[in-house]
């Protein structure tokens, strides 16, 4: 379970920052950033832990917890159009500087401190604004990471609930637009929506 420890040891603001949404097909990429107050560490919600690891409807609500309490977070959603563009990992990377550089915004506004070490899902530097630390596996071992995975994981799925209103024989309620077998179904039957990431190989190869 992830807990305060990388938090703790800096007496300065700390956010953690993640992602969700770098391997589907079909949709956006979600990135999120979140700053737990430590005024307020005793309203952490329960069960808080990496998005991939609790039910959907813990992570509702654990979701509603953190957007509707005491501490502050950022979330942005890059499209398939940007995704082509510099591709998924390039694009992912640009929205964590974005959703960071928000973030301490609004923290320098609302509290008057600065982000002094922004904590970073994974081993690829985002190259932020603030000092940064790359924590392998962070949405297990920090609640500022687990936080944001939480975050983004649960924008992105409600983003793909709305989508999949719009194109119901893709199964992206179900699938969040990963190359299922219904998917794969769908796609040879409808063939590709604007929703599809086309520098991803086998969109590519649909259309070519």
């Amino acid at each position: 379970m992830p807990d305060l420890s990388f938090e703790q040891a800096n007496p300065a603001a700390v956010i953690g920052i993640d992602e969700a949404g770098r391997g589907p097909w079909a949709g956006p990429v979600t990135v999120a950033a979140v700053w737990l107050s430590p005024a307020h560490y005793d309203q952490i919600p329960d069960g808080l832990d990496d998005s991939k690891k609790v039910s959907a409807a813990k992570r509702e609500r654990i979701f509603a917890a953190l957007i509707d309490g005491p501490h502050h977070y950022a979330v942005a959603s890059i499209g398939v159009d940007m995704i082509d563009r510099l591709g998924i990992l390039q694009a992912t990377l640009h929205g964590m500087r974005a959703v960071a550089a928000d973030l301490a915004r609004h923290i320098e506004k609302q509290a008057g401190l600065s982000v002094r070490l922004g904590l970073v899902d994974g081993n690829i530097s985002p190259s932020l604004s603030c000092p940064e630390q790359l924590v392998i596996k962070g949405d297990s071992k920090s609640c500022s990471i687990a936080a944001a995975s939480i975050i983004a994981k649960q924008t992105r799925d409600n983003i793909m609930d709305g989508l999949a209103l719009e194109y119901p024989d893709y199964g992206w309620e179900r699938n969040r637009g990963y190359g299922t077998r219904q998917h794969q179904q769908a796609l040879a039957e409808n063939g590709v929506t604007p929703h599809h990431r086309r520098s991803f190989a086998p969109i590519k190869r649909l259309l070519s």
